[in-house]
């Protein structure tokens, strides 16, 4: 059994030392400050967002960038708050600055997936052949734009991955979160540098709006409720690999918040991964399968006949292995403090914490903006 547990371990810590070698690889970009020559079309879903919508708009109106080529689209997912009244009383109140454009519009629901539906619902209306999606309860940094104009104009991509980071307080609810999420956030950018992408996040994501039509859009995976990012990406990947690329630039990092309870976290995490059995590629359902198995082993070490100090062995250097990703992720992101706080107490409960999202996810149904959902 033991060499079970020395196979497992080794093929996890090749694939995470291949991640960070991928991370490294990725340089940062700058933007060369060239006039704007892309037109957006940025396109925000949302249902019952009047708390963090006022945040996300003040984020709009000090965006850099010549406004007269961008147009934002909201979506109202049958919202029963103020959120549609707070988006146009903002928008009333800028009416001298005539280059910011915008528009409401009402889901039309075709499918199991109101995300989905709704970023359909925008692209049919949307005016410009870039297409940004970003989320309600997101901060867009003030040279966003202006990044991702300049990546595009230099490295002519038909869809771009880019960075979203947590804005956290020190509780270990959300320092838990923000572990979990730069973990993620580090697998992206290690996978494009090792040129095996497999992950990215509807909060940052650009896509050209011919290629979307071209692709059939979200056709064959709608009826699936979440994965409006996910899903798509592989559509693109399979298509044009190099033309999928990752924006690795802090001028280009949009923020977002984590949940607020551990119910909630809960929620979320098995929405996440009720999407990954759907996915097409064989090999990224084997690194969750790897991913997974590896925690599960270290539950699994604290029952059989091993004794405790060879679940602390298996622990410990899981966590060793797992400190090579984070601390350039960390450092990207600017949470090298927090990250020395709370590193240890959060990756001890980290497997027991992932088994159980992942066991609970193949049994259970999830809710999700007050709409509870099967896998």
């Amino acid at each position: 059994m033991i060499w079970i547990f020395i196979f497992l371990f080794s093929c996890y810590a090749l694939f995470i030392i291949a991640l960070t070698i991928g991370f490294i690889k990725i340089k940062a970009f700058k933007p060369n400050g060239n006039l704007a020559q892309t037109n957006f079309s940025i396109i925000v879903p949302f249902r019952n967002e009047a708390e963090n919508l006022p945040i996300l708009l003040a984020s709009i109106s000090a965006l850099k960038y010549n406004l007269n080529l961008v147009e934002f689209i909201f979506v109202d997912d049958d919202s029963n708050d103020a959120s549609v009244e707070i988006i146009h009383n903002y928008f009333e109140a800028y009416k001298h600055v005539k280059a910011l454009k915008f528009s409401v519009l009402q889901n039309i629901r075709q499918s199991n997936s109101p995300k989905k539906d709704a970023i359909t619902t925008a692209i049919s209306k949307a005016k410009h052949n870039w297409i940004v999606t970003t989320d309600a309860d997101c901060i867009l940094p003030k040279k966003w734009l202006t990044t991702l104009d300049n990546f595009i104009v230099e490295k002519k991509p038909k869809m771009v991955v880019a960075p979203v980071n947590y804005k956290v307080n020190d509780t270990f609810l959300e320092q838990f979160q923000l572990l979990d999420f730069m973990s993620l956030q580090g697998s992206t950018i290690g996978g494009f540098g090792f040129h095996f992408p497999f992950l990215c996040n509807g909060a940052n994501l650009a896509y050209q709006k011919e290629e979307f039509i071209k692709l059939n859009g979200f056709n064959g995976n709608n009826a699936i409720a979440s994965g409006d990012d996910i899903f798509l990406f592989e559509k693109f990947k399979n298509t044009d690999k190099k033309a999928v690329q990752f924006l690795k630039s802090r001028d280009a990092i949009v923020t977002t918040f984590p949940v607020t309870t551990w119910k909630n976290l809960i929620h979320q995490r098995i929405r996440w991964a009720a999407k990954t059995s759907n996915l097409k590629s064989t090999l990224v359902k084997a690194i969750g399968f790897l991913v997974f198995l590896m925690n599960l082993s270290i539950i699994l070490s604290l029952f059989l006949k091993f004794n405790f100090g060879f679940f602390l062995l298996i622990l410990v250097l899981k966590i060793s292995v797992d400190v090579l990703l984070f601390l350039p992720t960390v450092k990207f992101y600017k949470h090298e403090k927090s990250f020395l706080k709370w590193y240890l107490i959060s990756s001890i409960l980290y497997p027991f914490f992932s088994v159980f999202i992942v066991l609970k996810s193949l049994f259970t149904n999830y809710n999700w903006k007050g709409r509870t959902f099967k896998k």
